[in-house]
């Protein structure tokens, strides 16, 4: 081996090979347990929403609570506020992301937490934005229009052939 060869460690995250994924701890109910799976080893980000209307910063302070919270608790997180009300917390090991995003919807602060598009509503969301893993909002206004659509063609069209009219 050449002394001027980098170590497989050593190695941008992008020019590693992916770790192997054992498909015996995959739960088919779950399609977060896949996420997870394909995520470990990997940077990931996730958006954090403060509820309320803070200046930067409160969110400043706030988010660096919950980080404090989550280095506590061994999670290596990086923050960086990128609004007066919204933060992105960058994690190094992205299969420990749903346990994090668990821990920061329920404080008292959260209004919602975004992973990989899905928005999850905060314990400091509005009543109407309680709307259990709701993804993003472009994405949900197009399902729909798709939806209507499809179910229009289905119902004008269920009939193989065309009913006989009678004399």
């Amino acid at each position: 081996q050449k002394d001027d060869d980098i170590e497989e460690g050593d190695l941008p995250e992008h020019k590693r090979p992916p770790a192997p994924i054992d498909f015996s701890k995959i739960d088919p109910g779950k399609p977060e347990s896949i996420l997870k799976l394909t995520k470990k080893g990997k940077t990931l980000m996730m958006f954090v929403t403060v509820s309320g209307n803070p200046t930067e910063k409160e969110t400043e302070e706030i988010t660096s609570l919950w980080q404090g919270g989550l280095f506590n608790a061994n999670y290596d997180v990086q923050r960086f506020i990128v609004g007066s009300n919204r933060a992105i917390f960058m994690l190094r090991d992205g299969g420990y992301a749903w346990e994090i995003k668990d821990f920061l919807i329920n404080q008292e602060r959260c209004a919602d937490v975004t992973l990989e598009g899905q928005v999850y509503p905060g314990k400091g969301a509005d009543e109407n934005e309680k709307v259990k893993n709701k993804t993003k909002p472009e994405k949900a206004k197009k399902k729909k229009d798709a939806e209507k659509k499809s179910s229009n063609s289905i119902k004008e069209d269920n009939r193989a052939t065309k009913q006989r009219e009678e004399l």
